[in-house]
């Protein structure tokens, strides 16, 4: 799904990122790497293998679109040094030519020398043409896309059911990314005339409002 704003074409891609053909630019959000690991540590029963898919998804996101630059609008870590950490060094190792930029999160409390040694560029924000690329909002006299609230929609059924899901929001001012990571949590937004929403399915985007 090709969402067009402020005269930029994003493709609003099924794995819960975005890709900006025309600047080569992958945007992820919220992947929240060691989450996993650190609910296990705390006896939380959650599946290991949940954090392997979130770096296989990654992965495949580099060889479908090819990006010049990947930018992480925060919450890329969870936690402190972990196993997980050390798997997403080595996704990082295989892609040498792809620059990655981390808009630093409350949740990226590693050192800086850790996000520098796996060659990730820290910044506070990034402007990149019409955009402010932030972790949480911002006012900008650009547009700002951001993450941090992990957003969702409920959709609701003829029959009265009703299911929750992530979803890319566009408002005045400003959008939101869905998290990319798995086990995140959510906050479930109530859009209003002139927003926009997309919901991520298995194989395409689909505009629900």
């Amino acid at each position: 799904m090709i969402y067009e704003i402020q005269n930029a074409k994003l493709t609003l891609l099924p794995e819960r990122a975005i890709f900006w053909e025309q600047k080569g630019m992958l945007i992820v959000a919220d992947a929240h790497i060691g989450k996993v690991s650190h609910f296990r540590k705390n006896g939380i029963p959650v599946p290991g293998m949940a954090e392997r898919n979130n770096l296989w998804r990654l992965s495949g996101l580099v060889l479908k679109t090819k990006p010049k630059q990947i930018v992480f609008l925060g919450d890329l870590s969870h936690s402190r040094l972990n196993r997980a950490w050390d798997q997403f060094v080595d996704f990082r190792k295989a892609y040498p030519d792809v620059e990655m930029i981390l808009v630093k999160g409350n949740h990226d409390i590693l050192s800086d020398q850790s996000f520098e040694a796996a060659d990730i560029r820290l910044v506070d924000h990034l402007n990149a043409g019409p955009f402010r690329l932030t972790h949480d909002r911002e006012e900008s006299e650009l547009y700002n896309i951001h993450g941090h609230i992990h957003p969702s929609i409920r959709l609701r059924g003829k029959g009265k059911q009703s299911l929750r899901v992530p979803c890319y929001f566009f408002g005045k001012g400003y959008g939101i990314l869905p998290s990319f990571g798995d086990f995140t949590g959510s906050y479930t937004l109530k859009p209003v005339e002139g927003d926009a929403v997309f919901v991520p399915g298995d194989n395409e985007t689909m505009r629900v409002f």
